[in-house]
């Protein structure tokens, strides 16, 4: 019997933000969709647009397991988890003994289809940094909406992740914010 799948159902049970004040608790699982689904537009804006050459479909699958360690750790906030460089990397070692415990959970025959998930390749580099910005971009797609939501607890993240993204120099994350985050600040009646 494997216990995989069971365990990865069970990121909706992990709360993000947790040190903040929410007016809609986001869970692990539903960040990994949206991160998968920027992840994507991201590799897809670079290939057509600006001359990539990126594995669209291996973007979204890195996003989608980039956080499934937390499963077994839970997610650290990041103002504790960058605190210091000790519990920085601390965490990232639990994070990867996390990963490695969930891919010994798969059947022998099946773990080498799931091991570059979980465990990716130097040649993957190039995908990972579009994985992370896309993470970024979904906290910062976050904090827009709770402050739309008027929750003033945001706006300090709101405006240094901000920062960050106007810093990124990689052309589809510029193209992203500029085509695509002005709409999360819309009503539906607006949308529509």
């Amino acid at each position: 019997m494997s216990h995989f799948f069971a365990y990865l159902a069970r990121m909706k049970f992990i709360p993000r933000w947790s040190l903040m004040r929410n007016t809609w608790r986001e869970n692990l699982q539903e960040h990994s969709l949206q991160a998968a689904m920027i992840a994507h537009g991201l590799a897809v804006v670079r290939n057509r647009l600006f001359g990539g050459d990126l594995q669209v479909e291996r973007a979204a699958l890195l996003a989608l397991y980039h956080d499934a360690g937390e499963v077994i750790v839970g997610d650290l906030p990041s103002p504790i988890k960058h605190s210091n460089d000790t519990i920085d990397r601390a965490y990232g070692q639990l994070e990867e003994a996390a990963r490695a415990r969930l891919l010994s959970m798969l059947p022998e025959d099946l773990r080498p289809d799931f091991a570059p998930l979980f465990e990716p390749a130097a040649a993957d580099a190039e995908l990972l940094a579009v994985v992370a910005w896309a993470d970024k971009i979904c906290a910062y797609l976050k904090c827009l909406e709770e402050r739309r939501a008027g929750n003033l607890e945001f706006s300090e993240a709101e405006k240094a992740i901000r920062a960050s993204l106007l810093g990124c120099e990689l052309p589809e994350v510029r193209y992203f914010l500029e085509h695509f985050v002005d709409s999360f600040r819309l009503t539906l009646d607006e949308l529509n």
